[in-house]
């Protein structure tokens, strides 16, 4: 049994030496019509969920767009000092960007003219201190997991993934999980959701004062079976059991869908098969769906099918999207998430976009926060707190940044160009 969601790294991808297994990842290979049925037929019909109004309120959009050539005058030319240093906050960064040429308004109108439906607020949900934790070799000390999580609080972001409930024998990077929890629970202000992968991790993750937590299946089978050791309608049974007891105490419960696009050993999954997944999901009472390129394979073609499929079934705002970075596609991907997802909804103005910090294989928050303020879009995250935390956790792997955005901003702040 592998690691819970475990990026993949590029060993681990299927050979596209030969036709035969090019064409199982091709965009032909998505297509669901062909002799496809059931579901994955309804994203051509246009029966798109319609969408309500969130009550979340609205935050005001202070980021500005960044200007290459502003910069001080009097920043060292040391080439060896460590990524960002002690420039890297808030004020350093207001210093690096300036006015847009037009207010907020007038960007969100301009973005909107070309990217119709664009929201004007996404919601963020970091899933880095789990997720991109969970496989490192290195254990990773209980105190450094925490004070990221806090960093990452400090950043604006309204939901962090803060740990996982799970077999220490499987996992034994998450074996502190009631630790962290415990140094977490002052953090009101944030919700702090942890894995669970049964009602056995459910009691536990209770225990240790979690108030909300999330599920995972997976669209394909051989992924499922290989991932957690059983089927994909095992799984829906012991999530079944899960969220009827999170529901007695009132406990929130985000589900996630691994494969939607692509899966290691079958190649393409259909659109059809992931709409069943996360339905199932759905009717069982998951508050939020994540949909996640488990591989990194997606394009935004396929990504469109898939969620069209998915859209058919589950009501528009209980979804969300989680995209690995593996071939370099899950900033378009995002955008055009954005763009589909909200097609037929004008009044809404949030999204879910849960992305990791500094994990390998997944897209960089930094990057997607930098997209996404640069299209007017809210997000209420401070962009140099951020680039300062994934500063703080590189230094701890003892790696540099996968952020382009932090790569760039760091060698700006070092230059001084």
């Amino acid at each position: 049994m592998s690691s819970l969601q475990e990026p993949l790294g590029m060993d681990k991808l299927p050979s596209l030496s030969t036709i035969d297994l090019f064409r199982r990842f091709s965009s032909i290979g998505c297509s669901t019509s062909r002799g496809d049925t059931g579901m994955g037929r309804c994203w051509t019909e246009g029966n798109t969920s319609t969408s309500s109004n969130y009550d979340e309120e609205d935050f005001e959009y202070v980021q500005g767009v960044f200007n290459r050539t502003h910069h001080a005058r009097d920043m060292p030319q040391n080439r060896n000092r460590a990524p960002y240093g002690n420039r890297c906050d808030s004020r350093h960064i207001a210093n690096l960007q300036h006015k847009s040429y037009c207010n907020n308004a007038g960007l969100q109108n301009i973005t909107n003219m070309i990217f119709k439906g664009i929201p004007r607020y996404v919601k963020i949900v970091e899933v880095g201190a789990r997720d991109g934790l969970q496989n490192e070799k290195n254990m990773v000390p209980t105190s450094v997991k925490i004070e990221l999580i806090q960093r990452l609080v400090s950043t604006g972001l309204s939901v962090v993934e803060a740990t996982g409930f799970v077999s220490p024998k499987w996992v034994p990077q998450l074996a502190d999980a009631r630790e962290a929890m415990e140094a977490l629970k002052n953090l009101d202000t944030t919700r702090l959701p942890v894995l669970v992968p049964n009602l056995k991790g459910f009691e536990a993750a209770v225990a240790a004062g979690a108030k909300e937590i999330a599920v995972f299946a997976s669209a394909s089978e051989s992924f499922s079976k290989s991932n957690i050791n059983c089927t994909i309608d095992e799984s829906f049974s012991r999530y079944r059991a899960v969220v009827h007891a999170a529901t007695k105490l009132n406990i929130r419960v985000r589900g996630y869908v691994s494969c939607v696009i692509g899966c290691p050993v079958e190649g393409m999954i259909s659109p059809s098969k992931v709409a069943y997944v996360a339905k199932e999901l759905c009717d069982m009472g998951c508050s939020e769906i994540s949909l996640g390129d488990t591989i990194g394979i997606g394009t935004p073609g396929p990504v469109i099918s898939m969620l069209g499929a998915v859209m058919s079934v589950v009501p528009v705002e209980r979804l969300a999207v989680h995209f690995h970075d593996t071939y370099g596609q899950s900033l378009p991907n995002i955008l055009v998430s954005l763009q589909i997802s909200n097609s037929d909804s004008v009044n809404r103005q949030k999204r879910r976009v849960p992305i990791c910090q500094g994990a390998s294989g997944n897209v960089a928050t930094e990057d997607v926060v930098y997209m996404l303020h640069g299209l007017g879009i809210q997000t209420n995250v401070d962009l140099g707190k951020l680039l300062q935390t994934g500063e703080f956790i590189c230094k701890h792997l003892g790696r540099r940044s996968g952020s382009k955005a932090a790569v760039a901003f760091s060698q700006l702040m070092t230059n001084g160009d």
